[in-house]
């Protein structure tokens, strides 16, 4: 039998981002510009600091509410017009809103772009919220909770932030909103968030693709000539933990064959010093498909069919979360699996294969995400939201081979907290309640579903 050793791979190529050029207009409109003449597109991007955390209390889900209204009609156009103007232009147009902004975004072709852009400006100029169309919206996303808490995935997630993170934070709550908070929405409510969130000095207009810096601001200036000056006042986010005791809560789904797994704490905000060794620690724990949680309970133990573990990056303190789901009576043992992984990377060095598997998958990766004229406008997008520096995509790759196994155990022992984890399972109660009654777990705790 004649066999072949695998081909080592060639030297790491260069990789440059898009240059871009970034100024303030006159209005307070921050315009980032990254001219990319392969094709003739371009990408606008639109994000203004009108997420969630800018919510008030009782409010929550208006952010995503008022992204997805300025879909639903201008003063000239109704919803279903402003969708046929987009469409004879070539295009749609996409709203949303998560934790930390809110966006509007086309992409277009270059001999469109002013009239699109015009078009675009309107939309988030003038919205005028219909009463009818923001409760056709509000009826979705009761529907879409009704679905989330029906299936044990969603239900995990949702009761994991519950249950980590302490009541005064915006983050312990739904990030497009609760039952509770949906229903008592009104019209009125979405015109108030809109009014006091969306204005020049919190927004940022980024246009990627078949254009010049010089064509974009005259473009940029004249289509949002309207937008109201000035910025909101910024919101004081708490990201404390509900508490620092480890414990387990199940929540019970009676007669459910399998239990859902969310294991962690509250993380790190997007701007720590340790990004770069916390990023490349957690792909060795839990963030490639070869590593040590996956590679545990799903090729030794046979528990699972994917386990996984990351970070959830956001302005403030997100979330460190292992996530699996697991048959019910191999729960207990999944789960001590899972923790004997976290004391096990924060004691010893991991191997030198481990690291260049880590660095070499994260370098490798990192140049194709950014091909297209929206993805370039997407990272240009992460700059802006977490104030990372402009030099940012070019340094990456260096950032992530600097880091050494010395770094990855300091990142695993300042930002693991072993004692600090706490444990959702979704699952039937009575099966695994016993299983889970040990001290090394926590303290057990049962919640109907």
């Amino acid at each position: 039998m004649v066999t072949s050793l695998r081909p080592k791979s060639g030297p790491t190529r260069s990789y440059h981002f898009p240059e871009f050029h970034d100024e303030v207009l006159s209005s307070g409109i921050r315009l980032l510009t990254a001219p990319v003449k392969k094709l003739p597109i371009a990408t606008i991007l639109v994000i203004v600091d009108a997420g969630s955390v800018a919510e008030q209390p009782g409010k929550e889900g208006i952010a995503s509410l008022t992204a997805a209204g300025l879909l639903e009609g201008t003063n000239r156009f109704n919803g279903a017009e402003l969708a046929e103007k987009f469409e004879q232009l070539g295009t749609s147009l996409e709203s949303g809103a998560d934790w930390d902004s809110a966006f509007v975004r086309i992409t277009v072709l270059s001999d469109k772009l002013e009239e699109a852009t015009r078009l675009l400006g309107e939309v988030i100029s003038s919205p005028v919220f219909p009463a009818r169309e923001v409760e056709r919206r509000k009826a979705e996303r009761l529907a879409e909770i009704l679905q989330l808490e029906s299936e044990p995935r969603g239900l995990a997630d949702e009761k994991f932030s519950e249950f980590l993170y302490s009541p005064e934070s915006r983050y312990s709550r739904p990030d497009e909103g609760s039952t509770e908070s949906v229903s008592a929405l009104s019209r009125e409510d979405v015109e108030d968030f809109y009014r006091s969130t969306y204005r020049s000095g919190g927004t940022t207009v980024i246009v990627a693709g078949d254009v010049t810096p010089e064509r974009a601001r005259s473009l940029v200036a004249d289509a949002f000539q309207k937008w109201p000056t000035g910025s909101r006042k910024e919101a004081q986010l708490t990201a404390a933990p509900r508490t620092k005791a480890r414990k387990v809560h199940i929540v019970h789904k009676p007669d459910a064959p399998q239990s859902e797994l969310r294991v962690g704490h509250v993380g790190l905000p997007r701007r720590h010093p340790d990004f770069f060794p916390t990023l490349v620690m957690n792909a060795v724990l839990g963030g490639l498909f070869g590593s040590r949680i996956n590679l545990n309970l799903r090729e030794a133990h046979g528990y699972t069919y994917g386990a996984s573990s990351y970070y959830d990056w956001r302005r403030g303190a997100g979330p460190f979360v292992v996530s699996t789901a697991v048959q019910s009576e191999v729960t207990a043992p999944a789960l001590t699996e899972i923790l004997l992984e976290i004391d096990r990377i924060r004691t010893d060095k991991i191997s030198d294969e481990e690291l260049t598997l880590a660095r070499d998958y994260l370098e490798g990766v990192f140049p194709i995400r950014y091909e297209s004229t929206a993805a370039i406008a997407a990272a240009l997008a992460t700059l802006v939201i977490h104030t990372l520096p402009a030099d940012y995509y070019d340094a990456y790759r260096k950032n992530i081979h600097s880091v050494s196994a010395d770094a990855v155990l300091a990142a695993a022992n300042a930002h693991l907290h072993p004692l600090e984890l706490q444990t959702v399972v979704v699952g039937d109660a009575k099966t695994i309640q016993g299983t889970l009654a040990e001290p090394k777990f926590g303290e057990l705790l049962v919640h109907n579903g």
